[in-house]
């Protein structure tokens, strides 16, 4: 997919990001399981999450997502047993079970995914790794598991947005943690911090113009530029 050269994602994102993934299409009906299923702060009950694995039962790709989104280690576990390529499934929009482990911050989940051999640098239709789930939603336990298991630090979604774009335009209160989020990332080695959108901006100029924690920036740069330079 191209982009016009005017294209910013991350303003989309703004505007839109209620939408991502969650307001993506995909290959189960939703409205089917439960018209309740937005209100993601929600308490369910475990007699809620059996009838809905017993709704999705006749559907392990549907229900292999829905445990992922859910943290349903059990049900990951069992529909592997069943099925090891599960791990790789993907909906419409090529969101597999680990993107929705990863946005919705489930290490257990993820962790399962990952053992069972969930392709960590699989794509979404516009280019999203689970990475680029977790940061964009500030999962920090999630984004730290995923790059000890080798996830592309710099990869770009088709946006040419990085995790740390994400990480920086994303500035919402707990239960998501986007302050960690950039520690985490600005920390590693092989950061590519000066890496540009398909607009034209920095992760560094995006924190800027968008919440309180453009300061992590200056510290990494601060902390560079007393650096040996090679």
């Amino acid at each position: 997919m191209e982009f016009p050269e005017d294209f910013n994602q991350l303003e989309l994102l703004n505007t839109h990001g209620h939408l991502i993934p969650r307001g993506a299409s995909s290959s189960w009906n939703a409205e089917e399981v439960d018209e309740d299923d937005d209100d993601e702060e929600a308490e369910h009950s475990e007699e809620w999450y059996l009838q809905k694995e017993d709704l999705l039962k006749e559907r392990p790709e549907e229900l292999m997502l829905w445990a992922a989104e859910y943290n349903r280690v059990s049900t990951i576990h069992r529909l592997l047993s069943a099925d090891p390529s599960l791990a790789c499934c993907h909906d419409e929009d090529r969101y597999t079970p680990l993107h929705r482990a990863a946005y919705s911050g489930h290490v257990a989940a993820a962790s399962a995914l990952l053992a069972a051999g969930s392709v960590i640098k699989s794509r979404t239709v516009d280019g999203w790794t689970p990475l680029h789930s977790a940061c964009r939603w500030g999962r920090v336990s999630v984004a730290a598991l995923l790059l000890r298991h080798g996830a592309e630090l710099n990869a770009q979604t088709n946006g040419g947005l990085t995790a740390l774009h994400l990480a920086a335009s994303h500035t919402s209160s707990p239960p998501t943690d986007s302050a960690s989020t950039l520690e985490l990332l600005l920390s590693q080695r092989h950061l590519k911090a000066g890496l540009c959108s398909s607009s034209g901006e920095t992760a560094s100029e995006v924190a800027r113009r968008s919440g309180p924690y453009h300061f992590l920036f200056e510290m990494v740069e601060d902390y560079s530029s007393v650096l040996p330079t090679c």
